[in-house]
Formats: C-alpha cells, sequence, structure tokens
C-alpha cells in the first residue's frame, strides 16, 4: 500500500472462527503464515482505524542529547 493512501476495509463475513481469548497459539499460528508485507498493512489499517484522518500524517521523531554527568 503506498504511504498516506487509505484504503476501504472489507471484511469476508465468510470466514469465521470460534476460538478461546486466551488461545494466543492460533493467533500466532494465523500471522506466522502472513507475508511480512501483510502483516504491516494490516497493522497500517489498525492504525487508520484508531486515529481515522489523523493517520495519513507522520509520526514526529525527536531526539534529544542528555549530558553525561559521571558520579
Amino acid at each position: 500500500m503506498p504511504q498516506g493512501e487509505v484504503r476501504e476495509i472489507k471484511l469476508d463475513k465468510r470466514v469465521f472462527a470460534v476460538v478461546p481469548l486466551h488461545d494466543e497459539e492460533a493467533d500466532k499460528t494465523y500471522w506466522l503464515s502472513q507475508s511480512p508485507q501483510d502483516r504491516i498493512d494490516q497493522i497500517e489499517i489498525l492504525r487508520q482505524l484508531n486515529y481515522g484522518d489523523q493517520a495519513t500524517t507522520r509520526l514526529q521523531r525527536i531526539l534529544e542529547i542528555a549530558p553525561y554527568e559521571p558520579r
């Protein structure tokens, strides 16, 4: 997905599975079966769901160099 592109999210309602919430192995197996690009795409979708229109703005990086004070 190109940077800054917000795509429509489609849900396939034919695929459905019920698993206990504490069954982390099923989640891990699923995500390990996905390609790295698919994983990143899903993270981007979650980011867009959480932040809405602000999802297209970049995160700001801040670097602060603290002075070294030996004890």
